[in-house]
């Protein structure tokens, strides 16, 4: 039997690919979930199932107008992640990223609620610092294409360190880097997704390159366990965080591991690279092991299996 926690929790962006697994844990946990996103790059399929739970509630709102709800934790995700969304609407991005701080930050005030910001490793730009340890200031073009996600999601972090400053305001910041699992978007342009989807189909697999710049690949589970950790650290503690899988993987051996995986004969194709696209990522977690005793436990391998097995169920 789950014991009830007494708990209203809200989770902006609850139905996006992270935020719908962190409503799966909180309910998990006995706590009662308000997830709120208005759908932009979210799909319903991922919380259908917790439609009709009885501490589960679904409320259909844009953060860039203000929220009036009572609740006692705020897990503030709301925000396109993917290149491909982010960049659809530019001008919509930085207002999600800094107006929808500003109301959900006023919200967290007015009830006196513990608020969490899921920032990015995209404010460390293109980094000139490898790892990434969170006392980097980063290296991010502020007018690039890019800039709308990077940039609005610094000032979302300005916005969090000065409500605590002036307001005392229980704030937790964690820096995500790049995250892979099920409920994966297939059309959100994320590398993950991307060759996934792409060798299902058996077409081409497009890398960026020559597919050398390396990315660090966290699973969603571990993801969500140390978000939760960070909820739960002390007043005294807010971050800036990272979260991110430590071990680094180039392109190129991403996309030959998912052609093994998928058992594909397609091909590799090579594109130019993107404006602004990061050649490393890879995050220092010398704190999350710290403060918050976190590290990913997920193989590579091995979540990507369980990705592919969830996006070969989800295609038939």
């Amino acid at each position: 039997m789950t014991t009830l926690s007494g708990r209203r929790i809200l989770v902006t962006g609850g139905a996006g690919f992270i935020g719908s697994h962190l409503c799966d844990r909180l309910l998990a946990e006995g706590d009662e979930v308000l997830c709120v996103d208005n759908f932009y790059s979210s799909t319903r399929s991922n919380i259908h199932h917790l439609i009709g739970h009885p501490r589960f509630e679904l409320l259909r709102h844009d953060v860039t107008f203000p929220l009036y709800v009572e609740v006692d934790e705020i897990y503030h995700l709301a925000c396109p992640a993917s290149p491909v969304f982010y960049q659809r609407d530019p001008v919509q991005t930085t207002k999600t990223s800094v107006l929808g701080s500003i109301n959900i930050l006023g919200l967290a005030k007015r009830t006196g609620a513990r608020i969490l910001l899921s920032s990015t490793s995209e404010v460390y730009g293109d980094p000139t610092v490898h790892p990434q340890p969170e006392s980097y200031w980063g290296n991010v073009n502020p007018i690039g294409p890019r800039s709308c996600y990077d940039e609005g999601k610094r000032c979302a972090e300005t916005l969090f360190f000065d409500y605590r400053r002036q307001h005392d305001l229980p704030i937790k910041v964690v820096r995500i880097f790049n995250t892979y699992g099920p409920r994966m978007r297939p059309d959100d342009g994320r590398v993950v997704s991307n060759f996934i989807a792409q060798a299902l189909a058996g077409k081409p697999l497009t890398v960026y390159g020559e597919g050398q710049q390396t990315r660090s690949f966290c699973y969603v589970d571990d993801l969500v366990d140390g978000i939760m950790r960070m909820m739960a650290t002390d007043h005294e503690v807010t971050g800036p965080i990272n979260l991110g899988n430590p071990h680094e993987t180039t392109v190129a051996d991403l996309a030959t591991q998912v052609l093994d995986l998928t058992g594909s004969p397609a091909a590799i194709v090579h594109e130019a690279l993107p404006v602004d696209d990061p050649r490393q990522r890879q995050p220092d977690i010398t704190a999350a092991r710290e403060v918050l005793g976190w590290a990913p436990t997920t193989d590579l391998s091995d979540g990507l299996k369980r990705t592919v097995s969830w996006f070969t169920e989800a295609a038939s």
